[in-house]
């Protein structure tokens, strides 16, 4: 059993009169980092699963009364992916003020509606977190230093998904399953998301783009769409924690790109299963990219869960000068740049950006020391 990062800091934010809400790509491990919370709790637990139909029935247009029948004296409520009740929010606002002694646990696999319904409701009210595929600080705390390089290509190639790194043996048949709509659950069932090919040809254009930049007026015309289309789907791929876009950095350079964007998935295993390309390093040509994407993935599960809270760039000139990664914190600059192969590791920090903002760090990672940014 992986112990998450998260669950000390869950931990210590127990019974504070808050709701604490975990939110995350569905088979991240919510539902479990809660059940190993309250597996020792010596108090009554009620857990409701929001994917029954019924029980989401249950918690719609509820009143305090029915709340109190249904909780029945449990002292811990644990709802599973919230987001799929009508008007959630408000339900867990009517817990959290008449049930002061109930501590909520809440698990939504997307914020397309869970976030949208409860930031208002709950403010002042909850506690809120994200939860990723494993990562490397939870693989070293876990399974050692030594294991965790030795999982690299894995991760690479399968993703850090709980069951991938469990069961490496049965990795591709997991990640495969995975990434089939299920994952998609969310962003299918939206009634705006009338064309689930078009979101799968979306996937595949996304997938063959990682660490370029995108257009989305490039990418209606490879699919068949137009760009609105496309940057709606885009934005629910990224509400339900499957990519995230990462914009160009941009502040006083008349030379700095200044629209662009480019966009990567939080998991490498999901990325290479919807181009069905599992091929071992050596036989790649896309390794540049895939390391870029698994350490800036790797870089955010990072700084979420040590609340190192900083604003995340690319950033790069019309001359063509580049910087894979910028982490602007405290008015400093910290600047990555990403070499698969380390005889190549001799990037430089382009002179004009150095020159212009206060650069903290600049760091070439590769599969040698790349561990030591990441804990």
């Amino acid at each position: 059993m992986i112990t998450r990062q998260l669950t000390n800091v869950i931990n210590e934010h127990l019974y504070k009169g808050k709701a604490i809400i975990l939110i995350g790509a569905r088979q991240v491990g919510k539902s479990t980092l809660f059940e190993m919370l309250i597996s020792e709790a010596k108090v009554k637990v009620a857990k409701f699963n929001c994917d029954i139909k019924s029980v989401r029935e249950t918690f719609e247009n509820v009143n305090v009364k029915d709340l109190s029948l249904i909780i029945g004296g449990a002292k811990i409520v644990l709802i599973d992916e919230a987001q799929r009740v009508r008007n959630i929010g408000m339900t867990l606002k009517l817990i959290t003020d008449n049930f002061p002694d109930v501590q909520l646990l809440v698990t939504g696999s997307s914020s397309l509606e869970l976030l949208s319904d409860i930031n208002e409701p709950l403010t002042g009210r909850k506690f809120e977190y994200k939860l990723f595929p494993i990562s490397t600080a939870e693989l070293i705390s876990s399974l050692g230093y030594m294991q965790t390089k030795e999982m690299l290509e894995l991760r690479l190639i399968y993703g850090s998904y709980p069951d991938i790194v469990s069961n490496p043996e049965m990795a591709r048949e997991l990640i495969v399953n995975l990434s089939g709509s299920y994952l998609y659950k969310d962003v299918l069932e939206m009634e705006s998301v009338r064309r689930p090919i078009l979101l799968e040809k979306l996937l595949v254009a996304l997938a063959l783009q990682i660490g370029s930049e995108v257009s989305f007026n490039e990418l209606a015309q490879t699919i068949g769409s137009d760009p609105k289309t496309v940057e709606k789907y885009v934005d629910l791929l990224e509400k339900c924690h499957i990519i995230f876009r990462l914009y160009a950095f941009s502040r006083n350079l008349r030379t700095e790109l200044k629209k662009s964007r480019k966009v990567f998935f939080y998991d490498n295993g999901i990325r290479n299963a919807i181009l069905q390309n599992f091929a071992r390093p050596a036989l790649r040509n896309d390794m540049g990219a895939l390391w870029e994407n698994f350490f800036i993935s790797e870089r955010i599960k990072r700084n979420e869960y040590t609340r190192h809270f900083s604003n995340v760039y690319f950033w790069r000139s019309t001359q063509q000068q580049e910087i894979d990664f910028v982490e602007e914190c405290d008015g400093e600059f910290s600047t990555f740049e990403m070499k698969w192969n380390p005889k190549k590791a001799n990037a430089k920090l382009p002179k004009i950006f150095e020159e212009t903002y206060p650069v903290k760090s600049f760091n070439v990672v590769t599969p040698e020391n790349y561990i030591e940014f990441l804990v």
